[in-house]
């Protein structure tokens, strides 16, 4: 088994001082001007973390792709960027953001193999303010992946695993609400999709939010949120929601970029192993690479005998899904006018595998077009976005109502 390393720590202290307390009751923050790296002897890199207050945190390493994660309860992050940091021999790209209530995670990525020497966070006695450092230093390709690994509790935010039954499918009474789980991509240390000062995390959590009210306004529906703030879910837990939920349809909301070609017009992705283009392919690859890059890596966690009981499940799902993507896709044609040319499209989305849901994800544009970025943050146009998913989920309803009571027959 490879050994893990994971070090956690944790801090209890008193102040007499009322001021000193005072001071303390906020987040703690880094001090982004005394805080960095640094290059020592023999390719050693020192990070230094100057924070207002000592918090509990740990540190461990992961592969594919090599990155250092640090976990703090919590941090403020508000004024700080990555660029403070600077940079040093070895290492890439930092990402950091609230990774769950309560804890922060930072995310550094390695471009050489630097496995951690020492760690450690020294706590002022006077002041309370702390000092986290990390030293790495290089090791062999062998001994990183001996060290690396994610800590006993990589699943920290999935409930109990339970196979789904074959088909949960029930019947609805008449005077039940429609349970629909509206999923805001991405989220917390994961910014997605970046145009300037628009990120493609608080867009979706926005316009989640106002479809949302736009559904709950008909008295129909019961709307429940993956997230409704800004924190990272990781795409099984997403999955785990609709099911706890007893949800009987999930819309993933996305607003990425593409670089390959010129993406415009809302597009509606359902699941499926083979992509329909290549584009579809490159955003399910990246929509996973999220959770990899944010320190949660279960991609190897699928069970062969899970996967046949799902397929049976899906047999009964699809065909309930393609019908309301083909209603969402023609009502988002005459509300808005803003569709793709190639509207309906299938890639291998993880947070699509709610095998017993009908699930669908709706890129409502892309961050790359300037004409999808007007429209995306005019909340205008985001009402009658809105107001097309609603009448598409209307007449999902009724449909597959009458699809129900033709297979009762």
């Amino acid at each position: 088994m490879s050994r893990i390393i994971a070090i956690i720590c944790a801090f209890v202290w008193a102040f007499s001082a009322p001021v000193q307390a005072q001071e303390l009751s906020g987040l703690a923050r880094i001090d982004g001007a005394t805080s960095g790296f640094s290059e020592g002897w023999r390719g050693e890199v020192t990070l230094r973390l100057d924070l207002s207050q000592g918090v509990p945190w740990r540190v461990f390493q992961l592969e594919d792709p090599k990155r250092l994660v640090l976990d703090f309860r919590e941090v403020d992050w508000r004024g700080f960027t990555a660029d403070a940091l600077g940079q040093a021999e070895g290492i890439g790209a930092v990402r950091f953001g609230q990774f769950r209530p309560g804890w922060s995670r930072m995310v550094i990525g390695l471009e050489a193999a630097l496995g951690v020497k020492t760690a450690a966070l020294a706590v002022d006695e006077t002041s309370g303010a702390a000092q986290l450092e990390v030293v790495l230093t290089p090791v062999s390709g062998a001994d990183y992946a001996a060290q690396a690994g994610a800590p006993r509790d990589p699943r920290w935010d999935l409930p109990e695993p339970a196979l789904p039954p074959v088909s949960t499918r029930q019947e609805r009474p008449d005077w039940a609400p429609v349970v629909v789980v509206i999923d805001p991509g991405h989220g917390g240390i994961d910014p997605g999709a970046e145009r300037g000062e628009v990120n493609e995390k608080t867009l979706m959590l926005t316009f989640g939010r106002e479809l949302r009210d736009t559904l709950r306004r008909t008295g129909a529906f019961e709307v429940v949120m993956t997230r409704d703030e800004d924190v990272f879910v990781s795409l099984e837990r997403r999955v785990s929601i609709a099911h706890e939920a007893g949800a009987d349809i999930f819309i993933s909301l996305h607003a990425d970029a593409l670089s390959q070609g010129h993406a415009t017009g809302a597009t509606v992705y359902t699941l499926s192993e083979e992509a329909s283009d290549k584009a579809s392919e490159i955003l399910a690859e990246r929509h996973d690479r999220a959770d990899i890059l944010a320190g949660i890596d279960l991609s190897k966690a699928d069970d062969e005998v899970a996967n046949v009981l799902l397929d049976l499940a899906r047999l009964e799902t699809q065909p309930r899904t393609d019908l309301f993507a083909g209603l969402l896709a023609r009502q988002i044609r005459e509300t808005t006018g803003s569709l793709n040319k190639k509207p309906l499209r299938h890639a291998g989305f993880s947070v699509l595998k709610a095998a017993d849901v009908p699930s669908v994800l709706l890129e409502v544009g892309f961050l790359s077009s300037k004409a999808d970025l007007e429209r995306l943050t005019d909340p205008n146009w985001r009402a009658l976005m809105a107001g097309a998913i609603r009448d598409a989920l209307q007449l999902w309803v009724e449909e597959d109502e009458e699809m129900r009571g033709l297979l009762r027959q």
